[in-house]
């Protein structure tokens, strides 16, 4: 995939945070109700950015106020128009590709360099859905020459959506998408530890869209169960831990709506030994994300590969790993960036802890870089573990960090029982040569999303989803358009006599 900003230009771009820090609904900017604000922290350096507004349920309340009476006017709006207007979007979102990714790298901690792609995807997703606006078909059934038997969707009314940190401007606009090319409108509630961008958004498609039609509610979980439970909200849409998965459901009940969630993942990637050692070994380090420093769901972070291969792996990912060298994420030439904050940064160094208690052996990492320029940040070095078990709590629990375990293996049925023992079913990456070997594993595991002889990347078209705990529904394809759509059946009486 081609990059929009050269690493040049990349360096020359100058961090420019959002000027208003408040609540975005009904086309203006509003302060929050609650009073509240939170600072946010640049995990790479330890820096202030600054403060933003901390909403609650009465900022939700009339955020979804304003989108319910912009609903009126936007399902009536042509589903071409409506497709025009995503596409402007998308143009907005290329032309401006550095500096929201500078903006989420000081934010969320991710590689300014990788961030960039994240401009591209979503304005693909814009593109991707506003070019799907006519397939929201009905059908006809026949029912003889007297009546005429059709259905036709419809948008649902006003959807919620809440994003997590790891890819915060890419995920408030790709997941608007699909409901407001459907013709509904959004309440995006961006990640409470990285809600810059997402308010810089604002900010830059201001005016694009009629007023209410997209809004922006920052906050934390008050904002986000609220969103969940109210009574106007059509459908709630969630990337999260399966936990916030669990509450979300219970809180959109209440009201019977729709849920669409994408969770939590301890995804799998099993190599055969007909499978080539480097090429695994490559697969098993990209698989890991270690460029946003694991913190993604898909991440494929339990190896389980074959005796016969297991050493000539493991030597291999010892030297591939070099790649990834935690640095400043705003520089461009950083290939590994920091942990989202404090809290999560502990937590993935009580996992490494564990690990070792537990005997797994380390590979690679472990700890923090010594380099002492990033003292003051949330880093944490590429971890490899060998010598994994199922009892080990990195096999059975999501770090949401840059640890991977390695499991030796020998019994193909013993192993693919292990494989699905987790409550998780997101994702799983197969290595192997032999087609009908493929095709008998990708039948076994339970995930919803299966690369063979690769990992990691994603498919506009391709449903995304998982099984299991790892959610419900599908994205990034039709169905997902489809999924913020209600069916209406119409039935015509063609044989009723004119009066006369």
């Amino acid at each position: 995939m081609t990059t929009l900003v050269s690493p040049s230009a990349l360096a020359a771009i100058a961090l420019k945070l959002p000027v208003s820090r408040g609540v975005y609904y009904g086309g203006a900017w509003h302060a929050p109700r609650t009073g509240r604000e939170v600072e946010q922290i640049n995990p790479g350096t330890g820096e202030s950015l600054g403060a933003v507004a901390d909403c609650g349920a009465e900022d939700v309340d009339a955020a979804v106020v304003a989108a319910k009476a912009a609903f009126k006017g936007w399902r009536r709006v042509p589903p071409l128009e409506r497709a025009r207007m995503l596409r402007e979007i998308a143009r907005v979102l290329r032309d401006n590709a550095g500096e929201l990714a500078m903006l989420d790298a000081a934010d969320c901690g991710n590689p300014v360099a990788e961030m960039i792609m994240d401009a591209t995807i979503a304005a693909a997703q814009m593109e991707f859905f506003a070019g799907l606006v006519t397939e929201m078909k009905g059908h006809s059934i026949p029912m003889g020459p007297d009546r005429l038997n059709f259905s036709v969707r419809e948008p649902l009314g006003v959807v919620g959506r809440i994003v997590p940190f790891n890819h915060p401007f890419m995920f408030v606009a790709g997941k608007a998408a699909a409901p407001l090319a459907a013709g509904n409108t959004v309440v995006m509630k961006p990640p409470e530890q990285a809600p810059l961008s997402s308010l810089r958004l604002a900010e830059l498609i201001d005016g694009i869209l009629p007023p209410g039609v997209f809004n922006v509610v920052p906050g934390g979980r008050d904002a986000g169960a609220r969103l969940a439970s109210h009574p106007d909200i059509a459908k709630i849409a969630l990337i999260g831990s399966a936990a916030t998965g669990r509450a979300v459901m219970r809180a959109a009940a209440d009201t019977l709506k729709g849920v669409l969630l994408e969770l939590g993942g301890k995804n799998a990637l099993v190599a055969w030994p007909d499978a080539d050692p480097d090429a695994v070994a490559a697969g098993l380090v990209g698989g890991m994300n270690f460029t946003w420093c694991g913190q993604s769901c898909g991440s494929t972070s339990r190896a389980f590969v074959h005796a016969d291969i297991y050493d000539a792996v493991l030597e291999r990912v010892a030297v591939k790993i070099r790649h990834w060298k935690p640095g400043v994420p705003t520089d461009p030439a950083t290939t590994m960036g920091a942990i989202i904050s404090k809290v999560q940064y502990d937590r993935v160094l009580d996992y490494i802890a564990s690990a070792k208690a537990e005997g797994a052996r380390l590979v690679s990492g472990g700890g923090r870089p010594s380099d002492p320029a990033l003292a003051k940040g949330l880093f944490i070095e590429p971890t490899v573990f060998a010598e994994v078990t199922p009892a080990m709590r990195i096999f059975k629990e999501e770090i949401f960090g840059p640890v991977v375990g390695v499991i030796r293996w020998t019994d193909e049925a013993a192993m693919l029982d292990q494989v699905n023992a987790v409550e998780y079913g997101l994702t799983a990456s197969i290595w192997t040569n032999d087609l009908t070997t493929a095709h008998r594993a990708a039948a076994a595991i339970e995930a919803g999303y299966i690369w063979v002889n690769d990992t990691s990347k994603h498919f506009l078209g391709a449903p995304f989803g998982g099984y299991k705990q790892s959610g419900i529904g599908r994205e990034e394809c039709l169905d997902e358009l489809l999924s913020f759509t209600q069916e209406k059946n119409i039935n015509i009486n063609l044989a009723v006599s004119p009066k006369g």
